[in-house]
């Protein structure tokens, strides 16, 4: 089964304040993707607001990402569940809907055993035929993927890769060498992508790459090619996208930008704040930024 590679945006979820997905306006950032040269899209991930959706927003936000990529680039939808059951049912459904892989999430209120956890998404590759992703971030889960658990999720024959938001890039390293080969790794936003190129990583799903996707095209390019000093030139100036992160959420930083460019995708999902005025000046200037680098980057 072919595993994913390249620059996977995780995209917004652009919704209207009485819960209306914003169809039109996700066509356009779809498009603007595709055109800007991203290898792949994930709807439903972190920077998705998953966790603010309910089911019926999220199932339209697939049918519209599917609908709209028309096949031009590998659609790997988000599922997120604290049960097995609708972990499986969104896995039956987005498959059914054209998703072209799945991105698999646990979403936990009580801890689970070790046990517990593979055997979830065990469950989601065993629903579909499709290429499975998985997806750990133990800052904001309860429930994380050990590298036993990783080891022995990686000879499923339908999960192919991993992302992991660890902020542990050596944890990455210890992945790589313990799957041998079985499971390819992605970098998260957390993660600095030329690192994780540079040992061994295919590529990064990442909310910054909705925001800044030529560059993260561009910086992908020159990693795959060997250009390592260009490379970490440009990936110095992307690096001040991701620092904002730390002052501004995640979703708030992307939307922003979004917005800064001319996409009406509307603000994070309530109780969450919008980009305040002081972070939406921070993240102008992080975009000056990344498109003066990318000026300046040799091509690959």
């Amino acid at each position: 089964m072919s595993a994913f590679h390249g620059v996977f945006p995780y995209l917004v979820s652009p919704v209207a304040p009485d819960g209306t997905v914003l169809e039109a306006e996700l066509r356009r950032l779809v498009d603007h993707l595709i055109a800007s040269g991203v290898h792949g899209l994930t709807p439903l991930g972190s920077t998705g607001e998953f966790a603010y959706l309910d089911a019926a927003q999220r199932r339209r936000i697939v049918e519209v990402v599917v609908d709209q990529a028309k096949g031009r680039v590998p659609i790997v939808a988000g599922v997120a569940a604290t049960t097995t059951a609708d972990a499986v049912r969104q896995t039956k459904d987005y498959a059914a809907i054209g998703a072209d892989g799945i991105l698999a999430i646990l979403e936990a209120y009580f801890p689970l055993s070790e046990a517990a956890v593979v055997a979830y998404f065990t469950a989601i590759a065993d629903a579909t035929d499709k290429p499975v992703v998985l997806y750990t971030n133990p800052n904001f889960q309860r429930s994380d993927l050990t590298l036993p658990a990783i080891d022995a999720l990686s000879r499923h024959p339908r999960i192919v890769g991993i992302k992991d938001a660890s902020t542990n890039t050596g944890r990455l390293l210890s992945i790589l060498n313990r799957t041998e080969g079985r499971m390819e790794v992605f970098a998260a936003s957390a993660h600095i992508p030329l690192a994780v190129m540079m040992i061994g990583g295919k590529g990064w799903m990442a909310g910054p790459a909705c925001a800044i996707p030529r560059e993260s095209v561009r910086l992908y390019e020159l990693c795959r090619a060997g250009k390592w000093d260009a490379a970490l030139a440009l990936q110095r100036a992307l690096w001040r996208v991701n620092e904002l992160f730390a002052a501004h959420s995640l979703a708030a930083c992307i939307k922003g930008a979004l917005q800064i460019q001319g996409f009406a995708v509307g603000d994070p999902i309530a109780p969450q704040a919008p980009l305040s005025a002081e972070g939406r000046v921070a993240v102008e200037k992080a975009l000056a930024l990344a498109a003066e680098a990318l000026a300046a980057a040799p091509s690959a």
